[in-house]
């Protein structure tokens, strides 16, 4: 009996730790769930405050631009209207910059983020002409009043987000969840000014029309060098085929056709009779060559610098690629990346690029990348010579040791063109390229040439 007694002893004592156990683990799950939703609110509540803050930032910088731009209307001398418009440049910079902090998709505030894109480039080429002593011309007026005019609209709208923001119509949160499309719907019966409705004040903004920096045409996005009619997938791959050469084929497949990209183009997958894995991109529009690039180590180094630009201007000359001039190169590897620019009449197109890969144990190209060329590749008028070559000397640094000299179109951050003469030289032990405008004779740009046992570079 006593035995039993004992037993039963040893039995409640077990269930009772047992007991105690899955209390001790609940309440353990209980406080960790706890701790797990504290830090999930701090997180939440830390986002929101970021988001606060780059949405007030955002409002407060647009605040900033209609007014530097009301300014700039009234402005009479070159002095304080470079002054006025580099000051819109910055915070027309600033706006976009936390605009992109804030949880909306890019493309629900696309034509939001192209004003304040313009506004901060057009701000910029109007306040070097201000540097350089020139008024701002009528159509430059009226192009700041338009602006002016969509600032106040846009400063508006920011003001009624303000109001439901700090109302509590709508919080960051819920936009993260349930998207622009959600959010747009769900305030929509307290405000009828939304994000949705920051894209209304622009539906009538095609962009600026003037003789500058991001011009009609560039907003138009044309591509000058691809021409040609439209091509399907079957003609596509017998481009891609002939380019690699049928006889060197093993196989060849279609990857897909990409739609959105910069360049249109169908994609393809080949090996070859080496086994060597190769990838080709062809244009949908004219059915040019876009991208083409071959895998394969390369363990030595035979052929110089020299012989691998005569093998890729051959190359290129055989694909139909004609008055093309070497200009910096980059060895990596035991390949070569060397850039080509189109040369007209002797003048260097350094917007029409084109980028070769060659192996250097036997000359190979393993590599071509033609989208510059095609974006940008045109016949120019280079009659906009108005001063001489010994007239732009006189812009120079009198310390800067000439080595070479001659006229070339550069691109500019805007994606427009201006014809210069290129002075490369030395000042000391550094070696610099000059840019003066042909035009009128101002100093487009300088860079830094960096020379390196593996290649020479820019900045």
């Amino acid at each position: 009996m006593g035995k039993n007694k004992l037993v039963d002893w040893k039995d409640r004592l077990k269930k009772g730790h047992m007991l105690s156990v899955i209390v001790v683990f609940f309440l353990i799950i209980v406080a960790l769930g706890i701790i797990l939703y504290q830090k999930q609110r701090e997180y939440r509540q830390a986002s929101e405050n970021q988001y606060n803050m780059a949405f007030y930032e955002v409002v407060d910088y647009i605040q900033n631009v209609e007014t530097y731009l009301a300014k700039s209307l009234i402005s009479t001398t070159p002095e304080h209207g470079a002054e006025t418009l580099t000051s819109l440049w910055r915070e027309a910079n600033l706006a976009q910059t936390y605009l992109s902090m804030l949880p909306i998709e890019s493309q629900e505030l696309e034509n939001t983020e192209k004003f304040l894109n313009q506004v901060s480039d057009y701000s910029y080429s109007l306040s070097r002409k201000n540097i350089y002593n020139e008024n701002l011309s009528d159509d430059d007026l009226n192009n700041l009043k338009q602006l002016h005019q969509y600032s106040v609209d846009l400063e508006n709208t920011l003001n009624q987000l303000s109001e439901d923001l700090n109302s509590g119509r709508f919080n960051w949160g819920e936009l993260t969840e349930k998207g622009t499309v959600a959010f747009a719907q769900q305030v929509d019966n307290v405000s009828k000014e939304s994000f949705s409705n920051l894209e209304e004040n622009f539906h009538e903004y095609s962009g600026l029309i003037y003789d500058g920096a991001f011009s009609e045409h560039l907003t138009n996005n044309e591509k000058k060098g691809l021409t040609g009619e439209d091509v399907d997938e079957n003609k596509a791959k017998e481009i891609a085929e002939n380019f690699i050469g049928k006889e060197n084929i093993k196989e060849i497949n279609n990857i897909g056709f990409s739609e959105n990209a910069t360049i249109p183009v169908y994609d393809f997958s080949v090996k070859n009779n080496n086994d060597e894995n190769i990838n080709i991109s062809i244009s949908k529009k004219g059915g040019h060559i876009v991208y083409f690039n071959c895998n394969r180590d390369v363990s030595t180094e035979i052929i110089s610098q020299e012989e691998a630009d005569s093998k890729a201007k051959e190359y290129l000359a055989s694909k139909g690629f004609t008055d093309m001039k070497e200009t910096y190169y980059l060895k990596q590897e035991g390949i070569v990346t060397i850039n080509y620019a189109y040369e007209q009449n002797g003048v260097v197109m350094y917007p029409d690029l084109i980028k070769v890969k060659v192996a250097l144990d036997n000359g190979q190209v393993l590599g071509i990348e033609t989208s510059g060329y095609l974006n940008n590749h045109t016949q120019r008028d280079l009659q906009n010579v108005n001063i001489t070559l010994e007239e732009a000397k006189k812009n120079l640094n009198k310390n800067l040791q000439i080595g070479s000299e001659g006229l070339a179109v550069i691109p500019t951050e805007w994606q427009t063109e201006i014809l210069c003469y290129e002075f490369k030289g030395k000042v000391e032990d550094k070696e610099f390229l000059v840019y003066i405008n042909a035009e009128n004779g101002r100093e487009e740009d300088i860079l830094i040439i960096t020379n390196t046992p593996n290649g020479t570079l820019t900045m």
